[in-house]
């Protein structure tokens, strides 16, 4: 099956201003891109465990702005590099967080209080697609996160995480798989 060639909630006169970014004022094709990109953008670093995604994204956009007289291949060229950015500043983020100091683990036992605090009430009622991913490896992480939640194609995906298209396939069958085992597996538990 086709990949679509933009998205579907891509207004229409937007896509005409990536059609030929040649001579195109930059501030017009940036705010197309911000109002294309910004949400998936935030929703792939969010779904990758970034601490700030909003911060981060933002990053994103004014690392993308300066490279737009650069920019070749229209909607998917634009999309391509904002998310290949994307990637970059998750991956910065993790070799940040492994040169921090350790911090104290929180031990349950030191913790006087006798119901559970709003604050893990809010986690419960948010945590959905990250519970999923984490039982699921590294790799097959973050296929499914550049899949699914970016939307991007295979190809963009292959020249993110530097693999062949036909791994990346590979990778996602995968990676399906394990998710669909672990739900069969929390079902039973619950219904046990």
């Amino acid at each position: 099956m086709e990949e679509p060639l933009v998205l579907d909630t891509l207004a229409h006169e937007e896509t005409d201003i990536f059609e030929d970014t040649a001579g195109a004022d930059p501030a017009v094709l940036f705010g197309a891109a911000y109002r294309s990109f910004a949400g998936p953008v935030q929703g792939y670093l969010k779904a990758r465990g970034v601490d700030d995604p909003e911060a981060v994204t933002q990053d994103v956009f004014l690392a993308f702005y300066p490279r737009i007289d650069e920019l070749t291949g229209g909607l998917q060229g634009a999309k391509s590099l904002i998310f290949s950015i994307a990637h970059a500043r998750m991956v910065d983020h993790y070799r940040r967080l492994e040169r921090r100091p350790q911090l104290t683990p929180y031990d349950p036992r030191d913790d006087g209080r006798t119901t559970p605090s709003a604050e893990d009430h809010a986690v419960e009622l948010t945590a959905g697609a990250a519970d999923m991913l984490a039982g699921l490896s590294a790799e097959h992480q973050e296929v499914l996160a550049l899949r699914v939640v970016a939307d991007l194609s295979i190809e963009q995906v292959a020249a993110i995480m530097g693999k062949s298209t036909g791994a990346i396939k590979q990778l996602q069958r995968r990676a399906l798989q394990n998710l669909k085992a672990q739900t069969l597996t929390r079902k039973q538990a619950n219904n046990e």
